[in-house]
C-alpha cells in the first residue's frame, strides 16, 4: 500500500517590484504643455573681414541719420561721370592688377537689392550694399546683357580722408540713368546667415529655401561670382563680375564707385 502523501502548500506569489512614483502620475496634478522648439538658424561662423572698419557708435548713428533721411526725400547732384567702355568684352580689355575677391547680389524679389562684397567665400562681407533696385529687375536686365551700375559722391574737403567705399550714401546711376540712391550699411544677423549658408558656393544663381521668403516681397534670390577689385585713384574704384558667358568670361556687371 502506497503511503499517504500530504499536499504541498501553496506558494506565496512572487514579490511585485515596487511602484515608483514616476509609474504612477498622480491624477490631481495636470500634466505640463508640451513645448514647441522652433527650428534652429544655421549657425554664423564667418571669419572676421581683414578690411573691415571698425566705427564707433557714433559714426553707426551718424549713418543710420543719413539712410533714414534719403530714404524718404530724393538725392539730387551733378550728372553721371561713370567710365566710359566700348562694346567689346574681350578679357583683354578688363582687369590689370586687380584683386579677386566674392560678390553677392541678394534679396527678396520685390524689394532691394543687397551687394555683399567679401575677400572670400567664408569671410565677413567688407562691403554692404543696399541699392534703390528691386532683386527681380535687376536679375532680369542682367539676363539680357553687360549692366553698369555707377555710385557717385560728392568731393569735398570732408572726405579726403575716407575712403570711397566708406561713404555712407551714394547717387545711383544703372547703365546711364538715375535710379535713386545707394546706402552701405552694417550687415544684419539676416544678411550674415545668407553668408553663411552660401560659403560654400563660388559661383551660382538660385534661391534660397522657402522659410526664408516674404509673403508680401516674393522669394529670397541670389547671384554670386567672382568679382575683380581694381583702384584706380582715391576717388575712383571698380568692381568687375566675371562671370562665364557663351564660353567668354566678360564681365556681366561693373559696379563704379566716383567721386566728383
Amino acid at each position: 500500500m502506497a503511503p499517504y502523501m500530504l499536499p504541498e502548500p501553496p506558494r506565496p506569489p512572487p514579490p511585485s517590484s515596487p511602484i515608483s512614483k514616476e509609474d504612477c502620475p498622480d491624477t490631481n496634478t495636470t500634466a505640463a504643455p508640451e513645448k514647441h522648439l522652433s527650428p534652429l538658424r544655421a549657425s554664423i561662423s564667418l571669419q572676421p573681414a581683414n578690411s573691415k572698419n571698425k566705427h564707433d557708435s557714433k559714426s553707426h548713428k551718424v549713418f543710420r541719420k543719413f539712410r533714414s533721411i534719403f530714404r524718404s526725400f530724393p538725392i539730387i547732384v551733378p550728372s553721371c561721370k561713370m567710365p566710359v567702355m566700348n562694346g567689346n568684352r574681350s578679357n583683354d580689355m578688363f582687369i590689370h592688377g586687380g584683386t579677386r575677391i566674392t560678390g553677392t547680389l541678394f534679396g527678396h524679389r520685390k524689394a532691394r537689392v543687397n551687394i555683399a562684397f567679401q575677400e572670400n567665400a567664408k569671410c565677413e562681407p567688407f562691403l554692404l550694399l543696399e541699392l534703390a533696385i528691386p532683386t527681380g529687375k535687376l536679375f532680369q536686365d542682367m539676363g539680357m546683357g553687360l549692366n553698369r551700375i555707377a555710385l557717385e559722391c560728392e568731393k569735398h574737403q570732408n572726405n579726403e580722408k575716407i575712403k570711397i567705399v566708406d561713404e555712407p550714401i551714394w547717387t545711383l546711376f544703372c547703365n546711364g540713368k538715375k535710379t535713386g540712391y545707394g546706402v552701405k550699411r552694417e550687415p544684419t544677423d539676416d544678411d550674415l546667415n545668407v553668408m553663411q549658408l552660401l560659403h560654400a558656393v563660388s559661383i551660382a544663381v538660385g534661391v534660397l529655401p522657402n522659410e526664408m521668403s516674404d509673403p508680401h516681397d516674393g522669394e529670397l534670390s541670389y547671384m554670386r561670382a567672382h568679382f575683380e577689385r581694381v583702384v584706380g585713384s582715391r576717388d575712383s574704384e571698380t568692381y568687375y563680375m566675371m562671370m562665364p558667358h557663351d564660353g567668354n568670361n566678360g564681365p556681366e556687371l561693373s559696379v563704379f564707385f566716383v567721386r566728383v
